[in-house]
């Protein structure tokens, strides 16, 4: 009796312990499903070619900067890429970037595109090894001073200390033209080459009449300059902009919003639109996948700086200043 005993208690222990090892079987199997749906899921999404998108922009607290960084990280959790900016002096520096094969892609004004692939001013042989991706925002030149250094046009430069941007960027590019849109030179002024916030810093410390600076708007450096000294806001009138537009058709006339700094009025000033530029030798579907993923985000890029509220479909196209790259043009032409 006590050996039929203990052979029921044995017998139904083996039953529970199988019971307990099929549904601990199950699990790992559930789980080995699961993980195959995952990767047939991540199967589905776009993938490049290339490992590495290194994007140039410019100064760390410039429009270029922050749109830019935004887009990288994009890129990198969407793609699955290694994608970050590169903080420069700005246009001229990264097409000589783009050049040297050192960057992928890059923020640049148009008029520095446009002199760099004609091989023109500080461009001393064309560089052909980019495309355009995409006409982006207009980048508003901005002469700013106090109220205290006199300095109500252009003209009053004369004899001034002037920022007039990084050496070679963009802005310097921009400032040169303007300059000689009215008759003057370098020679006219005391030339500081400095960048955003190093010439913000310089003015705030009483180094500075003036200073040019061409970005998206606002610019951060000089919100926050606004708030130790009496900015003013210089503007460049019709006139000017019409000398520009003669043999640059990438000038156009623009006003900087009033409130934008704290300015009452709306000021006249130039602008140009800036450009973002890709290397040729990149594949048709990365750069395709790379500016549907830009125009698909659009509302990520406007909350990290409103400039990039001002980049349309529409315009991305229509004024681009050199040859599109075939992947954004699949893109476009899908539209």
């Amino acid at each position: 009796m006590k050996f039929n005993k203990y052979l029921a208690m044995l017998l139904g222990a083996t039953l529970v312990l199988s019971a307990c090892g099929d549904d601990s079987a199950d699990e790992p199997a559930a789980e080995s499903e699961e993980a195959t749906d995952s990767e047939e899921s991540s199967g589905d999404a776009a993938s490049l070619e290339t490992n590495i998108v290194t994007i140039a922009t410019g100064g760390s607290s410039g429009p270029y900067n922050i749109i830019a960084t935004t887009l990288a990280e994009g890129y990198s959790n969407e793609f699955g890429v290694n994608s970050r900016t590169q903080t420069t002096g700005a246009s001229a520096e990264n097409l000589n970037l783009m050049a040297e094969e050192k960057v992928e892609m890059s923020f640049v004004m148009s008029d520095a595109l446009t002199q760099a692939v004609n091989g023109e001013e500080t461009f001393s042989e064309p560089i052909d090894n980019i495309q355009q991706v995409a006409a982006l925002y207009p980048n508003y030149v901005q002469l700013i001073s106090t109220d205290g250094a006199g300095i109500e046009s252009v003209e009053d430069l004369a004899g001034k200390r002037v920022a007039v941007g990084d050496q070679n960027s963009g802005v310097e590019i921009a400032t040169r033209a303007v300059l000689e849109a009215h008759g003057m030179s370098y020679d006219d002024i005391e030339v500081d080459y400095l960048g955003y916030a190093e010439a913000s810093e310089a003015m705030r410390g009483g180094q500075l009449d003036a200073a040019f600076l061409t970005s998206g708007l606002p610019n951060a450096s000089v919100m926050e300059l606004q708030n130790s000294v009496d900015l003013k806001i210089v503007p460049i009138e019709q006139e000017a902009v019409d000398v520009l537009s003669e043999d640059a058709d990438y000038f156009e006339a623009l006003e900087i919003p009033a409130d934008t700094y704290g300015n009452e009025e709306a000021v006249p000033t130039v602008a140009i639109m800036n450009a973002l530029v890709v290397r040729s030798d990149m594949s048709e579907d990365d750069v395709y996948n790379l500016t549907k993923y830009m125009f698909e985000n659009l509302d990520t890029l406007g909350n990290a700086h409103q400039a990039a509220n001002d980049i349309n479909i529409e315009t991305a196209e229509d004024s681009a200043v050199i040859d599109i790259h075939p992947g954004a043009q699949k893109y476009y032409d899908e539209q």
